[in-house]
């Protein structure tokens, strides 16, 4: 059953996600990882196809993800967490490490590995981004992920000599 959503008409019917959630901020990443779960079961992620794992803070995303993209059991990961900007040079590491870990997972093991991190300068920047005026980042990296997932699947397809026709190659 394919389900049609923003990024077009794909489904998350047939794979694993892992969602990785900062507690940090958790009154905002709560809100994030219910954002990434809706949009999973929306486009067809039966429920028992989810785990959650949480971590400490966005700094622990990286790890986390990795170890979940090296087991074999997920087909995409998506890395939530919530980076408030304070008044020292934190913000820039935290966010900065956070991004190039998660980048790093990805590239390392195959899986896709989605950036749901919402980096903010204000906690009112932060909340209309988990799901206020700006939407919810983590249904936005959610839909990612689902696209990804089926973007490499239709790959190795191909790579195994396969007919395919890759829709999201325009």
């Amino acid at each position: 059953m394919q389900t049609q959503i923003e990024f077009g008409n794909i489904s998350a019917e047939d794979f694993r996600f892992a969602v990785v959630v900062s507690r940090w901020n958790q009154e905002l990443t709560s809100r994030l990882e219910t954002g990434a779960v809706d949009a999973l079961t929306k486009a067809g992620a039966p429920k028992d196809a989810i785990e959650i794992f949480r971590v400490p803070g966005a700094f622990e995303l990286p790890l986390a993800s990795m170890k979940a993209a090296e087991s074999g059991r997920f087909d995409a990961v998506v890395a939530l967490g919530v980076v408030i900007r304070g008044e020292t040079p934190h913000f820039e590491f935290v966010a900065g490490e956070a991004a190039a870990g998660v980048r790093q997972a990805s590239l390392e093991t195959g899986i896709p590995v989605m950036f749901g991190v919402v980096t903010a300068d204000t906690r009112e920047q932060a909340e209309a981004r988990c799901g206020g005026s700006v939407g919810n980042k983590g249904s936005e990296a959610a839909m990612s992920a689902i696209e990804m997932a089926n973007l490499v699947r239709e790959m190795e397809a191909a790579d195994e000599g396969e007919e395919k026709v890759f829709p999201h190659v325009v």
